[in-house]
């Protein structure tokens, strides 16, 4: 039998450097297993309900377009484009001259229809990242629709206030259509955040910061080696709305700024070249009880930042620059070298480097203040959720084979039990590393884990073992690795991952595990105090959860928005009943 190994691969062996690398790369057929998850069935396309009476309607076309990104030919993308059917004339608003989609811009208890139309050369399905649908209206690769076909979603509005996104979400195939430009920002209005007189119209900005690279023709480069989906990929240039080298004209008062981590792996440090304290007045739920100010911010694929952003004080002609400052421990030591030296870019994941510009461009003597209290945040605690004694465990695991998460990669009707959730319950949940791949969330569930015979909590392949509590592990207390003298592999492998939840925001209780020179260098970024539906675990940490699931029983996906890791299995579902 023939083994070739391709020069990346190589480099890959050479750089780790250690046995348990060596080890991976000589398991059978490892990488074409990583390339995705089980079948997925397919149902039918929904159609409009007569009885549904829509304040809003939209036409929401998905399609191959072309646009031009940088000087020369024209960059083939995929794109979303809207027509407005009924409905305020504000609903849909163009990006000119990008490929993302178009803001919507709804109204808290307005009924809403979307007509999704794809116009593809593959099936997709749009999911509302953020919003609190019905299980059917929420985008599940079940309902992903071929080219010619349409699905039709019929939703209330029940969210607050809010920044959301709507992007695809297709078995298998969600990062490279994300990649490929498939994304737009949804902005939520309601009664409370209008009595705030907050910056609007010109004032108000989205910021969508995305991570892309380009080929010699000035084409998208995606997923080249399996280096590229083990640590997620990594672009070489920054895009602001779709726009390299983005700088914004600005007057000399207050802007919101509207930031979104659209990239499929990179995690950013905005800080302001300055030291100017970032002032932050919201996040991926909504506003805040009061502004924050931060010496700077973390934002992970997924996650949202509302920026009040003052220039009043600044001269016509001054200039401040948001970077992404130098921060590490997101990904394991040996692939931040690694990526460095094959990839020779200066954007390494963690290294300093601009994301925009802002200069003065007129003086103005109006400008709004910040506000002092912003909005009313119900607090949950404890004594709220149905099990304060015992958290739905969601262990994160890395392994040559899969991204896991509670010890197995996504399969459709593969809920375990700890997964099944009572409806209009509030949760307790648990975020933990359960190194390795060996963690189960729940050991009465009997599962045997195919492809390295993984079964009861334990590992075995050509003499190299991993070993975990199960007692520990199927109560998210702890996990321990035993690997023929080379143990650590897993802390090791470990690092950062943003966790989503479709449906309902949740609330972060508690923050622990943290430590280390690379913890320090995010800790001060993380803005926990508001609700969100994505949450940046960094390697080591373990995040306690509270998350209600309130009106709508069906599946509901939980899964790492690093889209990579996604595709590769990183996903799983509640069965909320």
């Amino acid at each position: 039998m023939t083994n070739t190994t391709n020069p990346h691969r190589r480099r890959f062996i050479k750089t780790a450097g250690t046995a348990g690398l060596l080890a991976w790369s000589g398991l059978p057929g490892w990488l074409s297993a990583m390339e995705g998850m089980g079948h997925m069935p397919k149902l039918p396309a929904r159609r409009a309900s007569p009885n549904f009476r829509p304040d809003v309607e939209v036409d929401l076309i998905c399609k191959p377009s072309a646009v031009s990104i940088l000087p020369g030919q024209a960059t083939r993308v995929m794109r979303y484009t809207a027509t407005l059917v009924r409905g305020p004339a504000d609903t849909v608003s163009e990006i000119p001259g990008s490929y993302l989609g178009p803001i919507l811009r709804f109204q808290k208890g307005q009924k809403i229809r979307i007509n999704l139309h794809n116009q593809l050369n593959e099936a997709s399905i749009t999911h509302w990242h953020g919003l609190h649908v019905p299980a059917e209206m929420d985008g599940h690769p079940l309902y992903a629709i071929d080219k010619g076909e349409s699905f039709v979603y019929e939703f209330e509005m029940l969210n607050r206030a809010s920044m959301n996104i709507y992007h695809p979400h297709p078995h298998n195939a969600t990062a490279r259509q994300v990649y490929m430009g498939l994304a737009g920002a949804i902005l939520v209005n309601d009664s409370e955040e209008a009595k705030l007189d907050l910056p609007a119209g010109e004032y108000e900005v989205p910021i969508v910061i995305q991570d892309r690279m380009f080929d010699v023709s000035n084409q998208f480069q995606y997923v080249r080696h399996m280096h590229d989906r083990m640590m997620g990929f990594y672009g070489d240039r920054i895009l602001v709305n779709g726009f390299a080298n983005f700088r914004l004209d600005v007057a000399s008062r207050v802007y919101r700024f509207r930031i979104m981590n659209g990239s499929t792996a990179r995690i950013y440090k905005l800080a302001w070249d300055d030291n100017t304290p970032v002032t932050v007045i919201g996040t991926d739920g909504g506003l805040l009880e009061h502004p924050v100010e931060k010496p700077y911010v973390m934002l992970a694929p997924g996650e949202r930042l509302d920026v009040w952003a003052d220039f009043s004080g600044r001269s016509v002609g001054s200039q401040l620059v948001m970077r992404s400052r130098s921060f590490s421990g997101a990904l394991p030591r040996m692939a931040e070298h690694m990526m460095g030296g094959m990839h020779g870019s200066p954007l390494t994941m963690g290294s300093d480097y601009p994301i925009f510009s802002v200069k003065v461009g007129r003086q103005v003597s109006d400008s709004p203040k910040l506000p002092k209290f912003l909005s009313s945040i119900r607090r949950y605690g404890l004594n709220d959720t149905a099990n304060p004694g015992k958290p739905v465990p969601i262990g994160i695991s890395e392994g040559p084979m899969r991204m896991l998460l509670n010890g197995r990669p996504y399969a459709y009707n593969d809920v375990l039990p700890s997964e099944r959730i009572p409806v209009d319950s509030v949760q307790l949940m648990e975020i933990f590393h359960a190194h390795g791949g060996g963690h189960q969330a729940d050991e009465s569930a009997g599962h045997r884990m195919g492809g390295m015979g993984m079964m009861g909590g334990g590992m075995r392949h050509g003499g190299m073992g991993m070993r975990h509590g199960s007692e520990q592990q199927a109560n998210g207390t702890g996990s321990r690795m035993g690997m023929g003298g080379m143990g650590g592999m897993g802390m090791m492998m470990s690092m950062a991952h943003p966790i989503h939840f479709h449906g309902q925001y949740f609330q972060i209780f508690e923050r622990s595990g943290g430590s280390g020179a690379g913890y320090a260098s995010v800790k001060d970024g993380f803005v926990d105090n508001g609700w969100k539906d994505t949450v940046l675990v960094m390697p080591g940490e373990r995040l306690k959860l509270i998350k209600p699931f309130e009106d709508f029983k069906g599946l509901f996906m939980f899964h790492c928005h690093n889209l990579e890791h996604e595709d590769m299995g990183m996903m799983r579902e509640f069965s909320v009943e």
